[in-house]
């Protein structure tokens, strides 16, 4: 039997929930070096976490590529700086690793701006937005979707960074 949660949680619910801290080391990656020792790590996993950050465009019309993208596990969070090293061949092929699932939230967004920096076709990747809908819960924010599951907030203070500055 599927365990159902509840469908929605308020932002006033959110709001009096314990925040969550990520207790694992953050590693910037901006070397080619550190590429290719970063992705043997991560291949060594089951399931990875999977974000992009692009710096926000204030223009109408005006887009940015991606700047930054971030893979974790449960013990490390990498940083990859995507508009100092592109997207190497070895990130490119852990894009496309089938044996390394990887979890994220708006993945067409995500796949859609990774088009204009490579053509490589991602595999094994876990959008919770399409996921979620048969466990009950409505919501599809990834903050909601968090304080639904594990009953913690998460922070998105830096959700407007611009993610191409020298220090992050």
């Amino acid at each position: 039997m599927t365990q159902q949660y509840t469908h929605s949680i308020t932002k006033e619910a959110i709001s009096e929930l314990p925040l969550e801290e990520f207790t694992g080391r953050i590693i910037v990656i901006d070397t080619l070096r550190d590429v290719e020792k970063a992705v043997g790590y991560l291949s060594e996993f089951q399931s990875v976490g999977f974000d992009t950050e692009t710096r926000p465009s204030f223009k109408k019309g005006q887009r940015y590529k991606i700047s930054l993208m971030q893979i974790s596990t449960d013990e490390a969070c990498f940083l990859f700086r995507l508009n100092r090293i592109g997207i190497p061949e070895a990130l490119e092929e852990f894009l496309a690793n089938e044996k390394v699932l990887k979890i994220g939230l708006s993945l067409r967004d995500d796949f859609g701006a990774m088009r204009k920096r490579t053509d490589i076709q991602p595999a094994n990747f876990l959008d919770l937005q399409n996921y979620v809908g048969q466990f009950g819960i409505e919501d599809a924010s990834l903050q909601k979707i968090y304080a639904i599951l594990f009953n913690k907030k998460i922070s998105k203070g830096q959700r407007l960074s611009n993610w191409e500055a020298d220090v992050l």
